[in-house]
């Protein structure tokens, strides 16, 4: 499964809209440097998707993200 994901870096508080099936709308306290907003945003996908595995696919340096959602492999 992919989803679409907009980052809002650097906020006062950590949040989550879900705009439609595919598409969300997160914040996090993180500034986007040094990967750290990223990592916030697989922590915060992880707790919404358990035991799945969670993938940038592509926007690593941009706010809109592409994120692959897939069943964990054991």
């Amino acid at each position: 499964m992919y989803i679409k994901v907009r980052v809002k870096a650097n906020s006062r508080a950590e949040s989550v809209v879900q705009e439609s099936h595919d598409h969300y709308v997160i914040a996090v306290r993180e500034k986007a440097e040094r990967n750290l907003a990223n990592k916030r945003i697989v922590e915060i996908l992880k707790g919404m998707f358990p035991d799945r595995q969670i993938r940038i696919i592509h926007g690593h340096k941009e706010p809109s993200k592409l994120i692959a959602i897939d069943e964990r492999e054991e």
